[in-house]
């Protein structure tokens, strides 16, 4: 039988997704998410997107990657929302920037400063960020019922990697990442500005999630494990202490999902 409502990149149809979808950004991390379903099916796999949905403890939920950063992000998440998806929840990684935010935690954001520029292509700059207080709560309660380290508040999402980050130079002094240590005046002082401002974490994905959350009437939220410093001032997670807490967010996260389709009546 042929899909209904067919979208234009992923392929994905009416059926193929859940209310209830989960957003990592590595392809990889799917099958971690869906792992412990009861029952599960690839129903996407092309380019950055692999979407998997299924059923636990009987709610119907969905992974779906989005790759790196907002564009991709956008993009997946419109033809979620096309075909039935209402709920997401962000799982992954991030770097400090709060002195109190350290490697391992996790960070719950209640909105996003949007340094990137694909949300600004759909609203102003001063359209908020926010995430939805439902999807905040449930991750707040999963997380204090895991015994975890978390904390809630603001997360600045953005778009060059390589730009925005500083790394500690042969003569102790900081560069930018990017090729040759390329950087204009006014990158200089970016993460103690944000410090200043009482940001706790950065990452890329976020700004756009909730900018469209909002935009669409849908609920977001974010979970990330910390996973090094910005700048990076010393040696991050080694890969398989960062898996450890990537599963610990999932576990948040599925939590979290199964809180809020109690609430809903799922």
């Amino acid at each position: 039988m042929s899909k209904t409502n067919t979208q234009i990149l992923s392929g994905l149809g009416d059926g193929d997704v859940a209310p209830y979808v989960f957003l990592p950004g590595d392809p990889a991390r799917v099958p971690k998410i869906t792992e412990s379903w009861d029952k599960v099916e690839e129903v996407c796999r092309i380019r950055e997107y692999v979407v998997h949905t299924g059923e636990k403890n009987g709610v119907r939920m969905s992974a779906a990657s989005t790759g790196i950063g907002a564009p991709s992000t956008a993009i997946i998440m419109e033809e979620l929302a096309n075909v039935g998806a209402t709920t997401f929840i962000r799982v992954g990684n991030s770097g400090a920037i709060a002195d109190k935010v350290q490697l391992g935690d996790y960070v719950i954001s209640t909105g996003a400063v949007r340094d990137e520029g694909t949300s600004k292509s759909y609203v102003a700059p001063e359209y908020p960020a926010a995430a939805h207080y439902e999807v905040v709560q449930a991750l707040v309660d999963a997380a204090a019922a895991s015994g975890q380290t978390y904390h809630t508040g603001t997360v600045v999402s953005i778009d060059g990697f390589y730009a925005r980050n500083k790394v500690l130079g042969k003569d102790g002094q900081w560069m930018s990442m990017a090729h040759r240590g390329y950087e204009q005046s006014w990158m200089n002082d970016y993460t103690r500005n944000w410090k200043r401002a009482g940001v706790l974490n950065v990452e890329m994905e976020s700004g756009v999630i909730f900018t469209l959350a909002g935009l669409y009437g849908l609920r977001a939220g974010t979970i990330c494990t910390v996973s090094d410093r910005t700048p990076w001032e010393s040696p991050g997670q080694d890969a398989m202490t960062l898996d450890r807490n990537i599963r610990g967010a999932i576990d948040i996260a599925l939590d979290a999902v199964a809180r809020l389709a109690a609430r809903d009546g799922d």
